[in-house]
């Protein structure tokens, strides 16, 4: 019988990132084949990953990538009454570009922690030694979750993962995922083709080179950053911040009146900033209207927001 493996059980052994640690410890090599990868999931398997002991001819670890796709864009191509297009060398690097962009999109959301850092700086070093190969399937959309561990146990040579985890922090830990493992020689001996077809197709191409020069050139890279382009980001956001301020919020012309031009700039910009932030400071030098702009600051965001 296969194990059940629910990522919200109260019993850990039943989690799916527990099982697969465990089986790893045991193992030579894994295939994963996932329609979602992200990078910062890495970390719940990279140190299982440098202990694989692997095998001549491939890397230890070899992690095909599928395409995702927004449910509304699924929607209209199911509904279309055009065929969709046949995959062809312009298609699959449109494809191939879209999941690099997404890519370089993860590495730019939420604040990155130590571990987030010290995981794909070991991805970096996982790729660039051969530890790790990873792939993206192009041809369709492969929405496929298998993970397939090759071990020397000879009664049980392959243990696979079957079921709905991709490989992100969410999928293998927090989410309420459900995975079975399958044992049995001849199921695991179907799962290992059916990867080596997807693995070897002619639409199947490597994302190694993108991946590292996205990571070097990211937060998490090991080289150290030149203090004017930590400015110039600083600057555009900050900028960006004070356009949007100015573009949202309109004075009433009782306001306006008695405001000067810096001084309705600035109430603008502040009242964007107590939204986005929940507060803000006005500094200024003494004359200058630091409670003339606070009083209206707080009218504007009464009038606006109640």
């Amino acid at each position: 019988m296969p194990r059940i493996l629910d990522n919200l059980a109260s019993d850990g052994d039943s989690q799916m990132e527990a099982a697969l640690s465990d089986t790893l410890a045991t193992s030579r090599t894994l295939d994963v084949a996932v329609g979602y990868f992200n990078l910062r999931g890495w970390r719940l398997i990279a140190d299982e990953v440098g202990e694989l002991a692997g095998e001549p001819g491939r890397s230890a670890a070899r992690v095909l990538v599928g395409m995702t796709e927004d449910p509304r864009d699924e929607m209209r191509r199911l509904l279309s009454v055009h065929p969709p297009a046949e995959t062809d060398g312009e298609l699959a690097n449109e494809r191939l570009s879209e999941v690099v962009n997404e890519y370089r999109a993860q590495l730019q959301v939420g604040l990155p922690t130590r571990d987030d850092e010290a995981a794909l700086r070991k991805l970096r070093r996982q790729i660039d030694d051969g530890t790790v190969d990873i792939r993206l399937y192009l041809r369709h959309r492969l929405h496929a979750k298998l993970y397939l561990a090759h071990r020397e146990d000879v009664p049980v040579p392959r243990v696979g993962y079957v079921g709905s985890s991709n490989l992100t922090q969410a999928g293998l830990r927090d989410q309420g995922e459900l995975n079975v493992d399958v044992t049995d020689i001849t199921s695991t001996e179907r799962l290992a083709g059916w990867f080596d077809e997807r693995w070897n197709d002619p639409f199947t191409v490597p994302v190694n080179p993108e991946l590292v020069e996205l990571l070097d050139n990211s937060w998490a890279g090991s080289a150290p950053l030149d203090p004017y382009l930590v400015y110039l980001k600083m600057a555009y956001h900050l900028a960006q911040e004070a356009r949007e301020g100015l573009i949202q919020f309109g004075l009433p012309a009782s306001m306006a009146r008695k405001l000067l031009k810096f001084q309705e700039a600035a109430v603008k910009i502040a009242a964007r900033i107590v939204l986005d932030r929940g507060g803000v400071m006005i500094g200024d030098v003494v004359g200058l209207g630091k409670t003339m702009v606070a009083t209206a600051i707080a009218r504007l965001l009464q009038e606006d927001h109640g």
